[in-house]
Formats: C-alpha cells, sequence, structure tokens
C-alpha cells in the first residue's frame, strides 16, 4: 500500500516535525469556554498541573477573556488574577518539564510574568507586538504575535527562531475566512513556527452545525490535526489529553509512513 501524500505543496506528511500542545488556563470569571471554572489560583494551578500530567508541552495562563464583547481589563488588575498563578508554577516548571506562557496584549503583564519565569508572550493584537517584542529581545522570552497570509515577514520584529506565527482563527473572521486560514497553515509554515488556537471557537460549529455544548470535542480534534499535519509547530488547546492521543497516533502513523517509503 502507498503511503498517503498531500498535495505537492504540502509535502509528505512522513516529513512534519512533531507538533507540541499547549494548554488553556483560563483565570477568568467569563471566557467564552471555560470561565469560572479556574478562578482562583488553586484551582488554576491544579488544572495547569493536570494539563502537564495529560501531555501539554506549554501551559498558557490568561487574566482576560477575549471573547467577542468581552470587557477589557486594565493591566494591573489582569496582573492579579495571574501573578498568584505564576508564582505557584514558576519554581516547578523546569521539573515538571513545561514552559509557562502568558496570554496578554498589556506590556506591562508580561514584563513582569517573564520576570516570574515566563518563556513565551503570546500577544493576541498587532498593535502591541513592538513594545513585546521589546521585552522578548531583552529577555529572551519567545514572542507569539498574529500572521497572516500575505503579511510581510520583513516585518517581523524578532528572530524567526523566538516567534511563533498565529493566523488568528474566529478574531472578526466569517466562516469562510476560518477556513481559509486554516488551509494556509502550510504555507505559514514555510514562513516560520506556526501556532493554531482554534480550539472551541465557533468555527467547529460552524461547520459542523453542532449546537449543543461540549459535544464539539471531535471538531477540535480535527482542526487540531488539520494543523499538525499542516506543520503547525504548536497548538493551543481546551482538550489536552485527547489532543496528545491523537498526535501520538499521527506521530505512530508518521513514523510508519517514513519506514514504508525506506523499503
Amino acid at each position: 500500500m502507498r503511503s498517503f501524500v498531500f498535495p505537492e505543496e504540502r509535502g509528505n506528511f512522513s516529513q512534519m516535525n512533531t507538533c507540541k500542545v499547549m494548554g488553556i488556563v483560563n483565570v477568568t470569571p467569563d471566557s467564552f469556554s471555560d470561565g469560572g471554572k479556574y478562578n482562583t489560583p488553586e484551582e488554576a494551578i491544579r488544572r495547569a498541573k493536570n494539563l502537564v500530567e495529560e501531555g501539554a508541552a506549554i501551559i498558557d495562563i490568561g487574566g482576560e477573556s477575549t471573547r467577542p464583547g468581552a470587557t477589557p481589563l486594565a493591566w494591573d488588575e489582569e496582573w492579579a488574577r495571574i501573578e498568584p498563578v505564576l508564582a505557584g508554577l514558576s519554581t516547578q516548571h523546569s521539573a515538571l518539564g513545561f514552559q509557562l506562557s502568558v496570554d496578554t496584549y498589556h506590556p506591562e503583564t508580561a514584563e513582569r510574568a517573564v520576570a516570574a519565569g515566563v518563556k513565551i508572550v503570546n500577544c493576541v493584537y498587532s498593535e502591541p507586538v513592538p513594545a513585546m517584542a521589546a521585552i522578548c529581545a531583552r529577555t529572551g522570552a519567545e514572542l507569539v504575535l498574529p500572521f497572516r497570509p500575505g503579511d510581510d515577514p520583513a516585518s517581523l520584529p524578532l528572530d524567526l527562531s523566538r516567534i511563533y506565527l498565529d493566523p488568528m482563527i474566529g478574531f472578526g473572521t466569517t466562516r469562510e475566512e476560518d477556513v481559509a486560514l486554516l488551509r494556509s497553515v502550510a504555507d505559514l509554515a514555510k514562513v516560520g513556527r506556526v501556532l493554531v488556537g482554534a480550539s472551541r471557537k465557533r468555527i467547529v460549529k460552524r461547520l459542523t452545525g453542532e449546537k449543543m455544548p461540549g459535544k464539539d470535542l471531535a471538531g477540535n480534534l480535527a482542526i487540531a490535526m488539520w494543523a499538525a499535519i499542516g506543520g503547525a509547530s504548536v497548538v493551543r488547546v481546551h482538550d489536552v489529553r485527547e489532543t496528545v492521543q491523537a498526535l501520538k497516533v499521527l506521530d505512530a502513523l508518521r513514523s510508519e509512513s517514513a519506514a514504508s517509503d525506506l523499503v
């Protein structure tokens, strides 16, 4: 049996890099997905540790919801939410083998988070990117920034080895635009490391018609696998255990494909 080969511009999936899983911990009362579940430092720290046990390589801590219509926070209120969580995790991430990320568009929060042990700044808006890049350049942290097809790679503010490109699925986009962004992952991966964060966003419901809350896991896994096959370096997800399991199967199939190609 011949191994499955994607269209020529995507290459053979047996040559993909392993995709890491970023687990989401929202320390917010109003997140669209899990608002209020991990709204205390103790609950958020417990959640983060559980995600690491499930296989997350990165834990992304957020103190402000970015859902449509959410109330913006001042940086000091955001920092008050996440500081105790970072304090509870920063002494453990090296021993447990995971990286800490902070999901923020406030440079003041990013500055303090990096000082507290965060290695990745996940900035979801373009406007603060220059300030975030300056923090990362000075401290050695990595930066996740918005980047879509047609954007100029020459405009990237740091060396590509220090950047993750996020196509920003579900941020002011239509169903058709989200589909186009997901289909662009392979092309973006030719520019640099890609991070795809589509977990539990409207695109799954738009594509499947599923209306029952909590019944869209299969759709979310399909998107994560599509991203990994396209060459994404990281998928940012809520359902870590299931995503890690699916990626293990994908990696095993990839290895089998590579071995059969040598016969």
